[in-house]
């Protein structure tokens, strides 16, 4: 069979920034194993399957390894695809997952915002082995989907270079470093200068998901976002993921959801013949 495929560079308004997801939507649900080979073979960080089901739309997630129950990177891009280029009536969308419902809105200059879950991480001690894997002592350790690691300054989280082999044995799928922006007249007025002011930082590292470290991670935010609404004292806030290809997402705490805005651009479109 035939199996249409669109690759999404997401978080992003150019092709090669942001994070790279393939979608392939399907008629019906293909047998687990097939989802998990051709995820393998796309070698990206998550594959997104969609299928129709009513006036919704079923949405699962597979890494290169195994499925998760959330990914936010991989659902703006599939949104972006059904908006695009798959005939989506209205702008409008909701995905039913193993999350539960999960929203999607196409807004003004092409912005979708997600609606997600929000997520309180809690207060851990800091365990040795997340010190020795990061290369780093964090400031605080908190946890919740994933382990958070807040450090003190944006520097300190770019200059981070993981053992991922250490990170592996964690008891997590994933680790989050994150800080404050840089807060320097100079860095705020370059920020300024290019439309990238922001409030947090953040990198992601899944490598026991077969992922080193993810370019941008939606579902990480559910974490941040209602942390650093928190420590920061206001609920709108603009994320930057700093890996190498950059993310940015417009993210708020709402009635105890995550609602993150970001733009999405096609790389690819073609077929799977499995």
């Amino acid at each position: 069979m035939k199996i249409p495929i669109y690759q999404v560079d997401a978080f992003t308004d150019h092709v090669f920034g942001g994070n790279p997801a393939a979608v392939c939507p399907l008629p019906s649900w293909l047998p687990d194993d097939v989802l998990q080979s051709i995820a393998m073979e796309n070698n990206l960080a998550e594959t997104a399957y969609l299928v129709r089901a009513g006036a919704g739309i079923e949405i699962r997630w597979f890494t290169p390894t195994l499925e998760i129950d959330l990914c936010g990177h991989a659902t703006l891009a599939s949104a972006h695809a059904l908006f695009e280029h798959l005939g989506h009536p209205g702008d409008k969308i909701v995905f039913s997952s193993k999350s539960g419902p999960l929203r999607a809105a196409r807004g003004a200059g092409g912005l979708i915002t997600l609606d997600f879950p929000a997520f309180e991480p809690e207060p851990i001690a800091t365990p040795e082995g997340l010190v020795r894997g990061l290369g780093a002592r964090p400031l605080e350790t908190l946890r919740g989907r994933d382990i958070l690691a807040v450090f003190g300054s944006e520097a300190e989280v770019a200059a981070l270079d993981p053992d991922f082999a250490v990170l592996r044995a964690l008891d997590c799928l994933g680790v989050i470093a994150t800080a404050p922006c840089a807060v320097t007249a100079e860095s705020q007025r370059s920020r300024t200068a290019r439309g990238e002011a922001c409030d947090f930082v953040s990198r992601f590292f899944a490598p026991r998901a077969g992922i080193p470290e993810d370019p941008v991670t939606g579902s990480s935010h559910t974490l941040l976002v209602p942390f650093w609404a928190r420590r920061l004292g206001r609920t709108s806030l603009h994320a930057v993921q700093i890996s190498k290809r950059r993310g940015d997402l417009y993210c708020e705490l709402r009635d105890g959801r995550v609602l993150m805005g970001g733009k999405a651009v096609t790389f690819l479109r073609g077929e799977i013949d499995v």
